[in-house]
């Protein structure tokens, strides 16, 4: 089957974006991961479903599978690529429109000067929901908030988890699973080592996104984040949300943070402050096609 894409990058992070508007394609996870294989398929993070509105509420539907084939519940420059994508093609004449997730409901905007702010929604702090199991942690309460030192694990190296084990996280879910950790310095932090031993760590049932934050001052940060299904990506929307929330929650930052990711710059607002936990989060960053095509996907 010949599969017509847009290839996409919101800060480094990279999509291919599909437009199922007219009919699902059917695609297997086998067939999602070749598309994200960048030496035998297209090549992404991550692939994005433009697919018609389910309701009348809604705008459309976003679907997203990670390069592994794996279907996720939110990504947030990949939401920023998706309303850039149906707007170029005429799908829509909106600035502002209403998608479905498989768990959550997003508005995205194009703003005058080109970037694109995701509403984010409020962050999610119930472990079951993360989900996290605390069975798996011990509790360090820090500003009226829980950081969790995780267990040591049978199946890890004792280099890693005697790291792991001395660098307590914070949890929470942006529509997906999040741990983040305050570090000295990102550029020499074990991300890969750490972000892979939390995949298979029994606290996170359905793994979770490791999130490595560096504080600049009250606000600004360095970020890097090892993705779930798909290991370091150049930069993480909800990834950087989740670590703008926690270091709001620790009394680290204010409610205006510019986020330095590996792939560009990223802006998070989280009015905590004036509005409380249920206050929305918003991402604001860029939004670019770097070329289309077609590619013959096997079965």
């Amino acid at each position: 089957m010949r599969v017509n894409f847009t290839k996409m990058q919101g800060a480094g992070n990279d999509f291919v974006v599909l437009d199922e508007t007219h009919g699902l394609l059917g695609l297997s996870a086998a067939q999602y991961k070749f598309l994200g294989d960048r030496h035998f398929g297209v090549g992404a993070d991550q692939i994005l479903s433009v697919r018609a509105a389910p309701s009348a509420e809604f705008d459309f539907e976003y679907v997203i599978h990670n390069n592994d084939g794996g279907e996720v519940e939110h990504c947030g420059n990949g939401a920023r690529c998706f309303v850039r994508y149906v707007r170029s093609k005429g799908l829509t004449n909106k600035t502002s429109v209403r998608v479905k997730t498989v768990n959550n409901t997003l508005i995205l905007t194009e703003q005058a000067d080109g970037r694109v702010t995701v509403d984010m929604g409020a962050p999610c702090f119930e472990l079951s929901d993360v989900p996290f199991d605390a069975a798996y942690a011990s509790p360090e309460l820090v500003n009226s908030w829980q950081k969790w030192q995780l267990a040591g694990i049978e199946s890890a190296q004792k280099a890693t988890e005697s790291i792991a084990t001395n660098n307590p996280v914070t949890v929470l879910s942006m529509g997906n699973p999040h741990a983040v950790q305050v570090v000295q310095d990102v550029e020499t932090a074990p991300v890969h080592e750490l972000g892979e031993w939390m995949q298979t760590h029994p606290a996170f049932a359905r793994r979770v996104n490791a999130g490595f934050m560096q504080m600049i001052n009250r606000s600004a940060i360095k970020l890097r984040v090892y993705e779930r299904g798909a290991g370091e990506t150049l930069a993480c929307g909800t990834g950087a949300c989740a670590a703008v929330v926690a270091g709001i929650r620790l009394g680290l930052l204010d409610a205006k943070v510019d986020v330095y990711t590996r792939g560009g710059l990223l802006s998070i607002e989280w009015p905590f402050a004036t509005e409380g936990l249920q206050a929305k989060v918003l991402l604001t960053g860029p939004a670019v096609t770097v070329f289309e095509g077609s590619v013959e996907i096997p079965d």
